[in-house]
């Protein structure tokens, strides 16, 4: 019967080097009102000098953080990507920094306990200067802007439609059927019969046929069927 052979491995020691990655970073904690930014820089003998500032939401204000870190010649800043606070932040960083780092909040491990914003700005400024972030993807400015007006005009569309579902609920309730004589009830034929719905007014079948356009396809009975509620 053959003995097992010990086996000894020799653990080469591991050399994790501590220098930063970044010598020059700020961490910024972004609200609503104001930020607070934390700035570390890394000296000659190897201390680091850290600075800690607070500044409102406004494009003046912003002006003044970012020649705070022209003037600390630090270029390098991350921030999270709270909600759209952070959106006049970027615009005005964007072309006097060498990077502006978004991160997604989940991306970055702050402090749990005793949470305050000096200790979420230096814990994020600690992470990216040691090259532990994740970045989002921020497209160019132009990007920006043509996403900004897709994305409204979709929402512009979608509150249209809303809009036209509960105007075919309300004929619906009213007996009107004006949907099932007209393709289109926004269209020329039916606004100017909707029209005289919400006039109050009474109103005869010549002046309903009136509204409607020459080459409607539906005959003058169903239009009229249709719009008996008006009466």
């Amino acid at each position: 019967m053959r003995r097992a052979k010990s086996s000894t491995k020799t653990h080469r020691p591991v050399t994790v080097s501590q220098k930063p990655v970044l010598t020059h970073a700020c961490g910024i904690d972004v609200h609503s009102k104001f930020l607070v930014a934390c700035a570390k820089i890394v000296n000659a003998d190897g201390t680091i000098t850290k600075y800690e500032k607070s500044f409102p939401i406004f494009n003046e204000d912003l002006e003044q953080f970012k020649d705070w870190l022209i003037d600390l010649d630090c270029t390098n800043v991350c921030m999270e990507s709270t909600s759209v606070y952070w959106h006049p932040v970027f615009n005005a960083l964007e072309r006097a920094m060498q990077e502006v780092s978004v991160c997604n909040p989940k991306w970055l491990s702050l402090v749990k306990n005793e949470k305050d914003d000096r200790k979420d700005a230096e814990r994020i400024c600690d992470l990216y200067r040691n090259g532990m972030t994740r970045n989002s993807y921020i497209p160019e400015q132009n990007i920006r802007n043509l996403r900004e007006m897709s994305r409204m005009r979709k929402n512009y569309v979608q509150n249209r439609t809303a809009e036209h579902n509960v105007l075919l609920a309300c004929f619906a309730s009213h007996g009107l059927k004006l949907d099932t004589v007209f393709s289109d009830i926004r269209g020329s034929s039916a606004t100017k019969i909707t029209n005289l719905i919400i006039s109050n007014e009474d109103c005869t079948d010549d002046q309903i046929m009136a509204c409607v356009h020459r080459k409607c396809k539906s005959s003058r009975e169903d239009i009229l069927k249709a719009c008996r509620g008006i009466k």
